[in-house]
């Protein structure tokens, strides 16, 4: 399914958003990398005046480009080749690249419908979340997963904070990654139970005419 819904960029939509722009933990060059579905973004809204007075949401990717998300998940099937030994079977591999990126066909950023975030101060500084954002499982020795039960208590606190308000606008979250959050898109369908997404994925092209 696909709604044809609008896409807004998140670095000028509400002042409760705050952006990065500097992309150090994405290597996303789309000049479209903030940008996200209209529906999204008033969502986002909603969960950011449910924080705690001085603390915004600080997004660090939306839209992804379907075929970098090709190359990303090309990649990491690569990588697993070359060092898995004995080798798998071509299903089992897929099934293990999938674990830490998702497959073109059903990934949340080429829909607009996901956006990697945290929490940032007024005074400009992101809390401790317990493990840095885009860590794998192996990196972070786990804390990675959203209910790690070993990291520190203020970590434990701020990722609630993130949780509740995000949860509380509708959002679903993917457990082996805290800081991915999306709405509409085909794992928030299988997790919500919906019978099918709101959004589908869209080519970089499309949003380079409707920009222009």
């Amino acid at each position: 399914m696909e709604s044809h819904e609008g896409f807004v960029d998140l670095a000028t939509f509400d002042e409760r958003i705050a952006v990065d722009l500097s992309r150090s933990v994405v290597s996303n060059p789309s000049p479209h990398f903030l940008k996200v579905r209209r529906g999204i973004a008033e969502r986002l809204v909603v969960a950011a005046h449910a924080l705690p007075a001085g603390v915004r949401l600080y997004v660090k990717e939306g839209y992804r480009p379907l075929a970098l998300q090709r190359e990303y998940f090309a990649d990491h099937l690569a990588a697993l080749r070359g060092t898995l030994n004995p080798l798998p079977s071509d299903e089992t591999l897929y099934e293990l690249a999938s674990h830490h990126v998702a497959p073109p066909e059903v990934a949340a950023h080429p829909t607009g419908a996901a956006v990697d975030l945290t929490l940032i101060s007024a005074d400009g500084i992101e809390a401790d979340m317990g493990s840095i954002m885009n860590a794998t499982d192996h990196e972070s020795s786990g804390a990675c997963y959203t209910h790690n039960a070993f990291i520190s208590r203020a970590a434990a606190r701020n990722r609630q904070v993130l949780i509740d308000a995000l949860t509380g606008a509708g959002f679903t979250n993917y457990p082996s990654e805290w800081w991915h959050w999306s709405f509409g898109d085909r794992y928030w369908a299988v997790m919500q139970r919906e019978s099918h997404a709101i959004y589908g994925p869209v080519e970089e092209s499309m949003l380079d005419e409707a920009s222009r």
